[in-house]
């Protein structure tokens, strides 16, 4: 699996994935809405964590410098 993320992306991702925590946690958003945002947030901390994320692979996308990829 090569990289294809680059600094910015993980720490933007890392942030919404704990706003979106934040929001579900405290009750501020509930539901399906509450549900899909935690999942999503989830998703984005995952991705962030092992630097590829799988839709960028699909279309082809890479916000990781050329030196870093492996």
């Amino acid at each position: 699996m090569k990289k294809n993320m680059g600094s910015i992306d993980r720490v933007v991702r890392v942030v919404l994935a704990i706003i979106f925590g934040v929001l579900y946690f405290t009750g501020t958003v509930t539901g399906t809405f509450g549900l899909v945002l935690l999942v999503l947030g989830g998703v984005f901390l995952a991705t962030s964590l092992v630097s590829f994320c799988p839709l960028y692979a699909i279309v082809g996308l890479s916000t990781c410098p050329v030196a870093e990829r492996q």
